[in-house]
């Protein structure tokens, strides 16, 4: 049997992230959400209601994943980011029912930079890879 590219494409997406670590969910999912807002926010400049909605819909459910998943008890800074998110969906919600592309652009200037902090904490988690046979990394050295 053969599969669409279509289908290609959505079965390997589906591996990725069955696949991924926790910490690279995290950035996939900053990763949407910020696509969904620069498309929201290229079809609110098209005045494409349909399209930005849509887009502003999917990032309303990341943050509300996002926040879900936030633990605030684990970190002095949980309560903060929390407060952002509910900020942030908030904004979205305006967005969508006054069609207001300031909401969208002040969402996107705010999300924007968690993103990018997350993709550094990530690179800074990364594990190396395992050593070969016969080779040891305990100090540092082959």
């Amino acid at each position: 049997m053969t599969m669409t590219l279509s289908a290609q494409r959505s079965q390997y997406t589906n591996d990725a992230i069955l696949s991924a670590s926790p910490v690279r969910l995290l950035t996939m999912l900053y990763d949407r959400l910020l696509l969904d807002l620069d498309r929201a926010s290229i079809a609110h400049g098209e005045q494409n209601w349909a399209v930005a909605s849509s887009n502003l819909l999917h990032a309303q459910a990341i943050v509300g994943e996002l926040t879900s998943s936030l633990k605030v008890e684990l970190w002095d800074g949980g309560e903060g980011l929390l407060a952002l998110y509910n900020y942030c969906r908030n904004l979205l919600v305006l967005a969508n029912v006054r069609r207001d592309g300031a909401s969208i652009r002040e969402s996107i200037e705010l999300l924007s930079p968690l993103r990018d902090a997350w993709h550094e904490a990530a690179s800074q988690l990364a594990v190396p890879e395992p050593a070969s046979p016969g080779e040891s990394r305990e100090l540092g050295v082959a």
